[in-house]
Order: structure tokens, then sequence, then C-alpha cells
């Protein structure tokens, strides 16, 4: 019996619990606003502690919680040392998006109904990302159920349940990155199985507030229209998206930037003209797009609209800058590694593309970490009813993507160089320039080098 044999194996043995834990998380909300998600992640440990893990949680300070407008976050570490080698994570996010309106069963229900293509989970989250809290963590098991029958692995593996990715990922990947308490040498984020996600647009967004003067409805004249201020700025604005299609992205699923208008409030009442407006503005930035260039553009188009009249006062907030994710170097070895498997398990060939939305994966990009969104899910969000009423997911989906993402870390073995510092020994351990031995196994070499000692990162320094 080969050992993907018995990774395979173990993964079909065990799905009725893996299904199950998938159905526990569900069961628990996690709705992201109002984003006081500590109580998934007490559930969430206590699942993992009963399968035998060591699970590492890390509060994130109420003020910097509040700042991200969330009430509570405690991101989930688990980490599992197989050999020497590379550090590999997988991260996914626990928090998900109200359940709204329009829902035909219990959105915290975790309903299993039989459907065309098999037994179908229904329930806020399941296919967006909670499906990979029980998909990553399977496939770790997985992987120990090798090692202990013998197979030779290396390297480490990591689980990052995160929560705040609705919210834009600060006090969930960015935070673990910035406190130094992880630092992977390649990630695997929560994604769906009939594609390898390697880019995604970048997203802003910027609060306008236009300041008039209230006065009686019988007497305008005597006031400062802060809605008829409004008016011009939305039309300009609004003559500017329709400018937006003719900008294309060469990056494979991703297709034009999009700006809208989600949000505007404003007024006293039907007899008072309005003294205040405020609206907000979602522009989504294409990978080939330079974030802080679109800002400046959009500031002044805001600025250049309101001009016509200076008595009214406009200010622009910024609430939302999210880079696009663009490949990092050493992408590519990962990408191989999935597609290699996602071949033999689902019969089809998984593409390379990239997605209209933006997601916390940016901030391990950031670190120059290379990452790719792969997981649990069908063929698109709208197939998943992600963010919508009635989300689903097939369960062949998630027994499948469980067995690829094993499948495809199994090989991390590779050998960092070590180097000596005056201080202590360290690891070197390149964040870009992965040099390919198997499918996911890599030596390393770059300019610049991160070092570890006793898994605590030092400070960068020179190749040498």
């Amino acid at each position: 019996m080969t050992q993907a044999d018995v990774i395979a194996a173990f993964v079909d043995r065990d799905f009725p619990r893996e299904t199950e834990f998938l159905a526990e998380l569900v069961r628990v909300p996690s709705d992201n606003p109002p984003g006081d998600c500590a109580a998934h992640a007490k559930r969430a440990r206590q699942l993992l502690d009963r399968l035998g893990l060591a699970v590492e949680t890390h509060e994130v300070p109420r003020a910097a919680v509040e700042a991200a407008g969330m009430k509570s976050v405690t991101n989930l570490i688990v980490r599992h040392r197989f050999g020497d080698g590379l550090v590999v994570a997988l991260n996914a996010h626990g928090d998900v998006v109200p359940p709204g309106l329009g829902w035909r069963l219990d959105p915290y229900g975790a309903v299993i109904e039989d459907g065309a293509h098999g037994p179908v989970m229904y329930g806020r989250g399941v296919a967006v990302s909670k499906s990979d809290f029980a998909s990553y963590t399977w496939a770790l098991l997985a992987l120990k159920a090798a090692a202990v029958q013998g197979g030779k692995l290396g390297g480490t593996l990591e689980l990052h349940f995160t929560y705040d990715e609705e919210a834009g990922g600060i006090v969930g990947p960015k935070w673990l990155l910035d406190q130094g308490l992880v630092r992977p040498d390649a990630v695997i984020a929560a994604g769906f199985s009939y594609s390898v996600v390697t880019a995604h647009n970048g997203c802003l967004h910027l609060e306008v507030t236009v300041t008039g003067k209230q006065a009686h409805a019988a007497m305008p004249e005597a006031g400062v229209d802060a809605l008829e201020a409004t008016n011009a700025i939305l039309a300009a604005l609004y003559a500017h998206r329709a400018t937006l299609p003719r900008i294309r992205s060469g990056t494979a699923g991703i297709v034009s930037p999009t700006l809208n208008v989600g949000l505007i409030k404003g007024g006293i009442n039907t007899n008072v003209v309005p003294d205040q407006v405020v609206f907000r503005i979602d522009r989504r930035v294409i990978p080939e797009e330079n974030p802080a260039e679109v800002e400046a553009e959009l500031r002044e188009l805001i600025a250049t609209s309101a001009r016509h009249n200076l008595q009214i006062k406009v200010a622009v907030r910024q609430l939302l800058s999210a880079a696009p994710l663009r490949p990092q170097p050493g992408t590519d070895r990962i990408v191989a590694a999935i597609q290699r498997r996602a071949k033999q398990i689902l019969g089809v060939d998984a593409p390379v593309t990239g997605v209209p939305l933006y997601t916390d994966a940016r901030h391990y990009a950031a670190a120059g970490i290379p990452i790719v969104l792969y997981g649990a899910g069908p063929r698109s969000i709208r197939e998943a009813n992600a963010h919508d009423a009635n989300e689903n997911l097939r369960l062949d989906d998630l027994r499948a993507a469980t067995k690829i993402v094993a499948l495809a870390v199994r090989f991390v073995r590779g050998r960092a160089r070590s180097c000596l510092t005056r201080q202590s020994r360290c690891t070197a351990v390149a964040a870009v320039g992965l040099r390919q031995r198997s499918p996911f196994s890599f030596s390393l070499r770059s300019s610049t080098t991160f070092h570890t000692n006793g898994g605590k990162m030092c400070a960068p320094r020179r190749a040498h």
C-alpha cells in the first residue's frame, strides 16, 4: 500500500467524523458583523483538542479588535513537525457574513440533503470557509496517520484558523505575522476544488461626508443643500464608472475594475434642508493597477465635482485599502503539486485563475510568502451560494479536497541551508525563490533570507 493509498483510505474511513466536525462548526454562529467570534473559536478549539491536536489560542487585544470594527477575535494555530524541512501553513477563516433573508433551511442547521451530485450540506459558512477548517484538519490527520504507518515525511504543517477575513484580515493573518507568531515558507488558503487561485482583486473603501447647512424647507435659500451637492458628486462617480470596462485585466478570471456606491445616509427630516450626507464607495482594484493611484484619482474626481459650491465641505476618509494578490516567486511550485493531485482525484484539470473578490491571503503575499487559494468547494462562488441564501457544499468536494491537499503537502521535506550568526546557529529560510526538488519539496535561494532559531524568526539578513 503506497503512502498515497494510506492517506486516501484514511480520509474515506474517517469521513463521517470530518462531516460531523464541519456540521458542529456551522451550528455555532460567527457572523461578522458584528464580529463577536470568540465563542466559535472556543468551540473549534474543543473539537481540535478532541482530535488530539495541540492548539494554540491567540486572543487579539481589544483595542486592535475594535479598531477593525469587531468585538472579539481569537486566532488558533496548530503546528505539527514531521521532521526537518520547510513550514507550510493551511489558512482558513471562521468568521462569516450574516445569513440574511431567503433561506429555505436553517442557516445554522448544517442540514444534509441528497442532491444531483450526492449529499449536500447547507449552512452559513459551510463553503466559505468553515469547510476548510475541516479539509485542512483532516489533511493533517491523514498525514499523521501515514507517518504512523512508516511514511517518511519532512517539514512542519501548520493550521492557521483566523476570524476576521470578512473585516479585512488585519487582526487575523496580518496580526499573526506582525506578532512573529507565524512565518511559514508557503501557504494554501481557503478556496474551491476545481481551480487554483493565484491572484485576486484589491479593494478600496472610501467614506465621503458632504456637509452643508440645514434650513426650513419653506426657505431652502437659507440653507446649503448637502444632498444636492452629493448628487453632483454621485453623477461624476457614475460617469467615471461607465469608463472602467475599458480597462482590461490580463489575469484569467478577472475582467475589469468596478465601482459601487453601496451605502448612503443623510438628512434630518422631510421638511428640513439636508445638512449632511454620508456615502461609501467600493472600488475593486485589478492586479495591474496601483491602489494609491486609484485612490488619488477618486479623491480628485470627488473634489472637482464639489467645487461648484464653495459653501459645501467635503471630507474623504479611507476605510480600507486591500492590495491585489499577485503571484509570488515559488507560487508555481505549489500550483503544480495541487494540480497533479487534483487531476488524479477529480479526473479534471484544475486551471490557474484569478478571482474578482479580495481575501486575507494578500497579507501572506505582502510578507513575501508564496500563497495560493485552494480548498473544498464547487467551481464558483455562485454555485456554492457563498454570501447568499442557501449556501451549500457538496460533501464529495469536501472529501476530494481533503485528499488533494494532504497529498500535495506530503512532500514537505526540503532542507533549508544552515548558517552561523554571531548570536546562534540559525536556519536560513527564504521567503522567495523556491527551487523544486519534488512537487512540494524545495531548496531555497534568494538574495535576502529570513533566519529561524528555535522556531522564532530572527531579523532578516543578507544571504551568505
